[in-house]
């Protein structure tokens, strides 16, 4: 087996003065970001780009130990190897190390004392001009027995900055006014604090519709204060839902929040064909998701409301997902109506529900958006394997948009990306006359506020159109 594949180390009897050793190294973004999670180093000289451009080396600079670490990886894996025992270093710093600077660490014998079993090293860190970075001495105990196993090998990392779309979403939601927002049966501390947090946040103005003593005492249970905060009592869950959406039809609210109540209780009266929220749309829910290892924001429809729908309702469960993306600064949405293949076939319908979708969008009756399918969810998200199976597509590896054939397929997708790929999801229910914040008692503090934008934005949205 080669060599490269196996660790081994020099021991004590092998080494001699004068010896040496080193191994380079490139910096990366990933590696600044992965020292500070191990370390829990993060001033921002090596994290924050706009304060790193004002500081004296105008720019982000590795951690100094980081370079330092390099020298122990030598010590440790080669000169003198497994076995090896740190007894002190010191380091000084003399030049920083930028992003994409290749830094070879280099340890010298200097001293040997076969008595004690002690060595001195002295060590030195260089960048790709040749240049000094790190000097320093290390004291170690050298191994006396042979060391030779097979070399570890390291798991991959993927690094993801949890909420970071969503944070871009809610950012570009304060630069517009707060809506009033009807929070319906805020009645436990998880429910009424995110509707608090979304109005501190300057995202919504809260009117809790629910039972006035119920939504008093979590606000005591929490700390809460309601001073200032606009509340309408009701009896109970389902004549809150029923007030909240009364406030809505008569425009004295603008978005609906769902609070400490079923979803179902909420949407009955949404969906009431005589006084509820329907228009001339079909209502549909999207999950929006912050998926790891995915560049933007995923949005999935529909896995919560419309369970097999016809034709004509994806048409609008489409057109609904542009609208929201539209609303977020997406000038051009990318729709994948998702099959388990990539062809059109009559022993699967969805397939010719896709094909009909895109000629809906072709001929104008889907507005505002890029829509192609049938596309397999791997050739939706993933420009390898569009590439792969030779699918030449705006659409493939870039879709902003996943249009799921029925409720069941929608939630088994969306749900093990939040469960399996570490995905947080906010949920909107779309086509009403005012949109529909659903929140879940496990959502973050993110995934609250992030629900809240997306709805600000959709109302401000509409309202400029």
């Amino acid at each position: 087996m080669d060599a490269l594949q196996y660790i081994e180390n020099r021991t004590l009897s092998e080494i001699r003065v004068g010896d040496t050793a080193s191994l380079s190294r490139v910096l990366r973004p990933q590696d600044i970001s992965l020292f500070a999670v191990v370390s829990g180093d993060v001033n921002p000289a090596h994290l924050d780009n706009a304060y790193a451009a004002t500081d004296r080396f105008h720019g982000v600079i590795a951690h100094g130990m980081w370079g330092g670490s390099l020298i122990s990886a030598v010590l440790g894996t080669v000169l003198p190897g497994p076995g090896t025992i740190y007894l002190g270093q010191s380091l000084r710093f003399l030049r920083p190390v930028r992003v994409g600077d290749t830094v070879t660490a280099r340890v010298t014998v200097r001293e040997r004392d076969e008595t004690t079993m002690r060595l001195v090293l002295d060590c030195l860190c260089l960048n790709g001009a040749g240049e000094a970075v790190i000097t320093g001495e290390a004291e170690v105990l050298a191994p006396t027995e042979k060391v030779r196993r097979p070399r570890v090998l390291l798991p991959e990392v993927h690094l993801h900055e949890r909420g970071v779309h969503w944070r871009a979403v809610i950012a570009a939601a304060r630069a517009h006014p707060p809506i009033r927002t009807a929070v319906v049966h805020p009645c436990n501390t998880v429910s009424l604090a995110g509707a608090l947090a979304a109005r501190d946040a300057g995202l919504i103005e809260p009117v809790l519709v629910g039972p006035s003593a119920k939504v008093e005492a979590a606000a005591t249970s929490a700390g809460l204060s309601l001073d200032g905060v606009t509340r309408l009592d009701a009896p109970h869950s389902h004549a809150a839902a029923e007030l909240a959406v009364a406030e809505a039809r008569a425009g004295r609210v603008a978005a609906l929040m769902k609070g400490a109540l079923h979803t179902d209780e909420i949407l009955t009266p949404v969906l009431d064909k005589a006084v509820g929220l329907r228009t001339g749309r079909r209502m549909s829910h999207v999950y929006a998701l912050d998926v790891p290892d995915y560049a933007k924001p995923l949005f999935i429809t529909d896995a919560a409301v419309n369970i097999a729908p016809s034709l004509e309702d994806k048409r609008d469960i489409v057109q609904n997902a542009i609208d929201l993306c539209r609303a977020l600064g997406v000038e051009t949405p990318k729709v994948a109506i998702l099959s388990a293949v990539e062809t059109v076939t009559t022993k699967l319908s969805s397939t010719l529900d896709a094909a009909a979708l895109c000629k809906m969008a072709e001929r104008g009756q889907i507005v505002g958006g890029i829509v192609d399918g049938p596309l397999a969810f791997d050739n939706a998200v993933s420009r390898t394997a569009a590439a792969t199976k030779g699918i030449a597509s705006a659409v493939a590896g870039e879709a902003d948009v996943l249009v799921v054939p029925d409720l069941v397929s929608g939630n088994m997708l969306a749900k093990q990306l939040i469960h399996l790929a570490g995905a947080d999801a906010a949920g909107l229910l779309l086509g009403a006359r005012v949109p529909v914040v659903l929140t879940s008692r496990s959502d973050s503090a993110d995934v609250r506020l992030a629900s809240c934008a997306l709805a600000q934005l959709l109302v401000h949205r509409a309202g400029a159109a």
